[in-house]
């Protein structure tokens, strides 16, 4: 990997069953993928079923792109898939100081 290629790291928090919607989101703004991880989210409001207390269901795709491929693909989120959507994604990006491993990700093509 090249040392030299700023890399962020983006995390994108959706609703449970959208993550396809999100990898499409992904890899038409030049992203080669993500790692997808279930969750469940906590809010001030609980909703209750037959003494059950319910949690939304969430998933969190994880990306690490290049700095301008994290640019389309958090502008892709707000659009396409932002809160005001059925997806209700959120998106947040963070600096990635070094990695090792990635394929595809800050190496010189070939």
């Amino acid at each position: 990997m090249d040392t030299e290629t700023e890399l962020k790291a983006l995390y994108i928090i959706a609703n449970a069953g959208h993550s396809d919607e999100i990898m499409e989101i992904i890899r038409s703004a030049g992203g080669s993928g993500g790692t997808i991880v279930h969750a469940r989210g906590e809010g001030t409001h609980h909703h209750s079923f037959l003494g059950i207390t319910l949690d939304h269901e969430q998933e969190i795709v994880i990306v690490i792109t290049e700095s301008g491929t994290a640019e389309k693909i958090i502008a892709g989120i707000d659009d396409k898939a932002g809160r005001e959507t059925s997806v209700h994604g959120i998106c947040y990006m963070t600096p990635v100081e070094r990695a090792i491993g990635l394929r595809g990700v800050g190496e010189p093509a070939e």
